[in-house]
């Protein structure tokens, strides 16, 4: 049936190139925006607010709009002009568009698998050079704005960043096209949808006991991204932890976590506990935030390092606070 649909919709359309372009183009939007809506509901609604990773962060109806508008502008004109140009580049590669019967599932699925680390670690290296003085001043700087991230900022960035990170979803499957001449868009359309979803849930800023990080836990997940943005450094990856856990760019995050799980106070964690009021590491709502707010503070200063320019000069700022112990000061 949904090969049948597929083959009149190329039909009734007329023109390969504008099928895939309008059917590339809705997608896109309505896979976007929809998996938006449930975490703009969410964040609407108290009860949920006990997983918020950052409680005292919920964005404002102002923050979601100027967030939107901005996405919208991004979409409309440097996303939909490279979406239009996608049918000849992918017959150009050899892909198939407008053909049926689509390849087997398990086939489908094995090329979506490759291009998730595809993409994982094309964008780890280059959300890193983002990272880089003049990139990060200039580009990557905009995507900074919430330190504590909601799903409609996923996309919210700057339109050179959304080229050079919309690369590496689309460069897997022309590289594969290119090597196999096996691959059908339909299975490009799977990846994108879920990459989509992944991208928008990393930045929802909630952490459920259901989050797949907790099933499969080489998943990043938004608590894992959510570090980035409150600390601005480690945690570079998009889809899995092992690059940054390879490259030790996760050194802070886990610091951050052993703070939380083994400095807290007694008193704090037995209180918190007692009124229902811990995360996962049996850390207080208290002593949690007064944790994040140090992190905070060295974020700022690491981004300030960041824009002065020199490669990597906000990895060491604040070393000595994520390596001592004790309490918070």
């Amino acid at each position: 049936m949904l090969e049948q649909w597929w083959a009149a919709w190329y039909l009734w359309i007329g023109n390969p190139t504008i099928a895939t372009g309008l059917m590339s183009f809705i997608m896109h939007e309505v896979v976007y925006f929809g998996r938006c809506v449930p975490w703009v509901l969410i964040d609407a609604i108290p009860y949920f607010k006990k997983w918020k990773l950052q409680p005292a962060k919920v964005p404002t109806r102002q923050e979601q709009w100027e967030c939107t508008k901005l996405v919208l502008f991004s979409h409309f004109t440097i996303e939909l002009p490279a979406i239009w140009l996608f049918h000849p580049i992918a017959e150009a590669f050899g892909m198939s568009t407008w053909h049926v019967p689509f390849p087997a599932w398990t086939t489908m699925a094995a090329q979506v698998v490759f291009f998730f680390f595809f993409e994982d670690a094309f964008h780890y290296f280059a959300h890193q050079a983002l990272h880089y003085g003049p990139l990060y001043r200039n580009i990557h700087k905009i995507h900074h704005k919430y330190s504590a991230p909601f799903g409609l900022a996923a996309e919210y960035a700057h339109p050179a960043e959304v080229l050079i990170l919309g690369t590496g979803t689309l460069a897997g499957p022309f590289l594969y096209t290119a090597v196999y001449s096996d691959l059908h868009i339909f299975a490009v359309y799977i990846w994108v949808t879920l990459r989509l979803c992944q991208a928008v849930d990393a930045h929802s800023g909630y952490d459920f006991p259901w989050s797949l990080q907790h099933i499969f836990p080489l998943w990043s997940g938004a608590e894992h991204h959510d570090f980035h943005h409150m600390a601005f450094v480690n945690n570079y990856s998009t889809s899995f932890r092992y690059l940054d856990f390879l490259f030790g760019t996760d050194n802070k995050y886990r610091a951050y976590k052993a703070r939380l799980a083994t400095q807290a106070p007694e008193d704090d964690k037995a209180n918190g506990a007692a009124n229902g009021r811990t995360d996962k590491t049996g850390a207080s709502d208290e002593w949690k935030q007064l944790v994040e707010a140090e992190v905070e503070r060295e974020g700022v200063r690491a981004e300030a390092a960041a824009e002065q320019g020199g490669w990597g000069r906000e990895a060491n700022v604040g070393w000595a606070w994520w390596s001592r112990k004790g309490k918070t000061e």
